[in-house]
């Protein structure tokens, strides 16, 4: 675990490190940011999922995240999106599969299943990483995402309950099974059976009977891909029939970018925060 490089930051450090992935076969980059209480103590941690074409640059430059971090005494795990490389496999100018689309799930399908498991990535081996060489109380984590990233956030969330304290998204896709990034990405990593796509779609996993730890999503109104690629009326419909609590805010007005993170980013960190000393 090498650290590429540290800014100070409202009393704490954003870190930036690479290391060579067991998982992704390849050399991954992820940001930390750790707040002025860790230099104290051990603290508790916050995974966010980044989306579509997205790195860890895009969260730790824009979201203002760090700021109520350092307020709340809570770490920032930002993991990259996809595995990258030159010997990784991509698809060229598809921004919506291969490098900057790992979708969060295993591939089995080649070429992409020597590279392709960033579930295992961001579920197993990273938090491993991390907790063993930083200040984290280990096991103490909550993750968020974005988008792409927020469709990861509930896909982990529901897969490990027990590992996650609360999951919050940002515009996730809800249904991937129904929308064309997600038949895409999931017919090219997990090929054509559309019964094995189910187990990396939230809606499907709780109507199969998961239940997340609590869960919070915020969706824009005047969010471009509301009605074709996110569906978050399917995850409501899905929750209600399974009694599944969900506290879902249509933020009106709101679009898909960085200004809507960046508006409730604090009020979304504040409630993992109590989740974390619950």
């Amino acid at each position: 675990m090498q650290k590429i490089e540290s800014v100070k930051e409202f009393g704490g450090y954003l870190n930036r490190y690479r290391h060579d992935s067991d998982r992704c076969r390849c050399r991954m980059t992820f940001s930390v940011y750790l707040p002025p209480q860790a230099e104290q103590a051990p603290v508790p941690a916050v995974y966010w999922l980044s989306g579509l074409t997205c790195t860890d640059d895009n969260f730790r430059v824009k979201a203002g995240a760090q700021r109520y971090a350092a307020e709340l005494g809570l770490a920032l795990i930002i993991p990259d999106t996809s595995p990258r490389g030159r010997d990784v496999p991509d698809a060229g100018d598809c921004y919506d599969l291969g490098q900057g689309a790992g979708f969060y799930l295993n591939a089995t399908r080649q070429p992409w299943s020597k590279h392709y498991h960033m579930y295992d990535y961001v579920t197993g081996e990273l938090p491993a990483l991390v907790e063993a060489e930083l200040p984290l109380v280990p096991g103490l984590k909550s993750i968020s995402g974005h988008s792409m990233g927020g469709h990861g956030a509930l896909i982990c969330a529901l897969k490990n309950p027990d590992s996650y304290r609360s999951v919050s998204a940002f515009a996730p896709i809800c249904n991937p099974v129904q929308c064309s990034w997600g038949e895409g990405c999931f017919s090219a990593y997990l090929g054509d059976e559309p019964a094995a796509w189910e187990a990396w779609d939230a809606t499907c996993l709780i109507q199969s009977g998961a239940v997340p730890p609590p869960l919070l999503i915020d969706q824009g109104t005047a969010d471009e891909f509301l009605a074709t690629q996110l569906f978050p009326q399917n995850l409501q419909a899905a929750c209600e029939s399974h009694r599944v609590p969900l506290t879902l805010r249509l933020q009106e007005g709101y679009d898909h970018s960085y200004h809507f993170i960046a508006t409730f980013i604090g009020e979304h960190l504040a409630w993992h925060a109590d989740a974390l000393r619950g």
